[in-house]
């Protein structure tokens, strides 16, 4: 759990002295999470942090629960300024920010550790400056945990009883031909939509991770987990390339450092939480299953892998550093 006295920023109002000349700000900021998620948790404390070491001349008022729309259309908001901070999965940003797609590419990371070695590393600032040249500029990375298949009719054991199931996914082609390689037919749709959706048997199945799968309710009506943990996708604490770069630079320090000390929150509270939701949705009943052999669900990736490097051939050096990275 987190400890306070462990702060990164206790004593930093006196040792960062913020400019008295800035203007006072609100910021707004939006999150997809319910309250008393990880990532909402880690964003109320990160706006406290910044209203703090700034005394009040940065406010952050946060929305919470994707009230401010769905994470696309907040996505345009971030890059056009009409909010300033927002906690994005960079799943739905591949198609703004091409380096922030790779890490989309289903099997690339071996496991959670290794992708932040990689975010930690040079190909993590390859993906940073590709973000932050199209207006969405990450402060900290968040843990997203892997992603697995869930449905309401059977486990998943190979990728033959993929075939012919519709699966909702994020909205990023990368993600629809995985599906399609898998031969299930990938059905795009909001977040907000996939409950009714799994209920009234508009899609089969879907793919998240523990926390998601057991906060939405999913687990309600689609109760078959199979842990293909096909996509680790990263979270990150998101600023305004423009707001950012408006700040003085001891602002811009506090900013980033409060992030950073949000992130290691969110990390904690999300390991916490990961093993309360399995433990949640195994006493409702769900039936998990491990998958024994995922070579064959990573054969069926070349294509995609192929296809993706042959329409994006700048991209294979970042690749190939991912997947070189120890």
């Amino acid at each position: 759990m987190f400890n306070p006295a462990k702060s990164m920023l206790l004593g930093v109002t006196a040792a960062v002295a913020i400019s008295s000349s800035a203007l006072a700000a609100e910021w707004r900021g939006w999150n997809i999470h319910v309250e008393g998620y990880p990532n909402t948790v880690a964003l109320d404390k990160f706006a406290e942090l910044v209203e703090g070491v700034t005394d009040g001349d940065i406010a952050l008022k946060l929305f919470h629960g994707g009230t401010l729309g769905s994470q696309p259309d907040a996505i345009e908001q971030l890059r056009l300024g009409a909010i300033q901070v927002a906690n994005f999965n960079l799943g739905p940003i591949g198609p703004v920010a091409p380096e922030a797609n790779v890490v989309s590419l289903p099997f690339i990371f071996k496991d959670v550790p290794h992708m932040f070695r990689v975010l930690d590393g040079e190909a993590g600032q390859v993906i940073a400056d590709g973000m932050a040249a199209k207006g969405i500029l990450p402060l900290a990375w968040f843990d997203a945990g892997a992603r697995s298949f869930y449905n309401g009719t059977k486990s998943i054991n190979t990728p033959d009883d993929v075939i012919s199931l519709k699966v909702r996914v994020m909205n990023n082609d990368l993600y629809s031909g995985m599906i399609s390689e898998l031969g299930g037919n990938p059905s795009p749709m909001a977040f907000a939509e996939v409950y009714s959706a799994l209920q009234t048997g508009v899609v089969d199945g879907a793919e998240n991770n523990w926390p998601s799968y057991e906060s939405t309710g999913h687990y309600e009506v689609a109760g078959f987990y199979s842990l293909s943990q096909h996509l680790i996708i990263p979270e990150c604490i998101c600023i305004n390339t423009d707001t950012f770069n408006a700040l003085s630079e001891d602002e811009q320090n506090v900013v980033r450092e409060a992030a950073q000390e949000a992130a290691i929150m969110q990390r904690e509270l999300w390991a916490e939480r990961e093993l309360a939701s399995r433990e949640k949705v195994e006493t409702a009943g769900v039936q998990v299953n491990e998958i024994a052999d995922k070579g064959p669900f990573q054969e069926a990736m070349i294509p995609v892998y192929d296809a993706y490097l042959e329409a994006n051939p700048d991209l294979r050096p970042l690749v190939e550093m991912i997947q070189g990275t120890e």
